[in-house]
């Protein structure tokens, strides 16, 4: 897939996770709980990921390769899912979703930058040049702005 592609389907992503984001906040507020509103949400997620697996996945795994995983794999994703996400629909209805998203992309963008210059997660270290320190002050002005 060329590089064009695969920045559409990024951003696309973006809008359907803002989406989602600004739906299950309203769930959360109806519900009167975001955590709950989190657990429809990851259950139907489930659901959905469920159908995908079963009519697309080919090849699954075998035993001795489920066992290579290591153990903190299987929990901390969705445990730092959960947190994300619950944190989201909590705030969202508090301070609105431009700046929430804007505040969490943010988030998300700084800590993707330090670890991909340490290469943490076993991901291709990036290293922070000039052009990224740039790029960072760029966009923490910009939210700056969308705030005011």
């Amino acid at each position: 897939m060329n590089t064009l592609l695969l920045s559409a389907l990024a951003f696309v992503g973006g809008v359907f996770l803002a989406m989602q984001g600004g739906l299950n906040a309203q769930l959360g507020v109806l519900l009167k709980n975001p955590l709950l509103a989190s657990l429809v949400a990851f259950f139907t997620s489930a659901c959905y990921a469920f159908i995908v697996v079963v009519t697309t996945v080919k090849d699954i795994p075998t035993l001795p390769q489920l066992k290579q995983v290591p153990y903190y794999l299987w929990f901390c994703g969705g445990l730092f899912s959960v947190l994300g996400i619950g944190l989201y629909y909590y705030t969202i209805p508090k301070l609105g979703i431009s700046t929430m998203i804007s505040l969490g992309l943010c988030g998300q963008l700084v800590f993707s930058v330090v670890a991909g210059h340490f290469g943490w997660f076993d991901l291709p270290t990036q290293p922070i040049n000039y052009l990224k320190a740039i790029g960072v002050a760029a966009m923490l002005a910009g939210i700056i702005l969308i705030n005011q």
